[in-house]
Formats: C-alpha cells, sequence, structure tokens
C-alpha cells in the first residue's frame, strides 16, 4: 500500500509535469494518513505535507489514490461509488481529473 510518503512524491512528479495546466490550489486528504496540499498558481508548483488553504479538498483512502494514478480507478467513478469525496469547488476538481 502507498505512504503518505509516496503520495507526496507523486503529486510533487504530478506538479513538475503538468505544471502550469491546472493553475489552481487542490488539498488531498487522506483519512488519518494527512494531507497533500499542492498549489499550481505558483511557478513551479509548491507542494507541501500539510493542510492549507484551497478552494477544493478531495477526500479519499490512499489506496485508492494510487488506483487513481495507475489508472485503475477513474476519477468520476471514484466520485459516483464515494472513493472519493469532494469538498467545495467541484470546478475545481473536474479541472484536476484531467490530469490523471
Amino acid at each position: 500500500m502507498m505512504t503518505l510518503e509516496e503520495a507526496t512524491a507523486k503529486v510533487s512528479k504530478m506538479a513538475e509535469t503538468h505544471g502550469g495546466k491546472f493553475g489552481s490550489k487542490v488539498n488531498f486528504n487522506f483519512k488519518g494518513e494527512g494531507t497533500v496540499h499542492l498549489d499550481d498558481t505558483v511557478s513551479p508548483a509548491k507542494v507541501i505535507l500539510e493542510d492549507a488553504e484551497a478552494p477544493c479538498t478531495l477526500v479519499m483512502e490512499l489506496d485508492n489514490f494510487e488506483k487513481l494514478l495507475k489508472g485503475d480507478l477513474n476519477p468520476m467513478m471514484a466520485f459516483m461509488t464515494g472513493k472519493m469525496k469532494v469538498e467545495g469547488d467541484k470546478a475545481v476538481a473536474m479541472k484536476l481529473a484531467s490530469l490523471f
């Protein structure tokens, strides 16, 4: 199973690869494990291991995040089946989904 540190590294890599395409801030809240904050409003994009102000928070288990990254779980299906909850601005989540 993916660790919080591995998830942070994956978000950092995603920010490097797709930096500037997302253009917003989002928190990835991994239930009980911690929160990874992605700020793509600055260049280069900033990723920190803490909860920071963002218009959108995605709440999910680390193993579901791993499945999303591998392409084994569709972001829309994850949302529809309750494996991922979106708190705040859904439009930000939709923009982010295009990076997966």
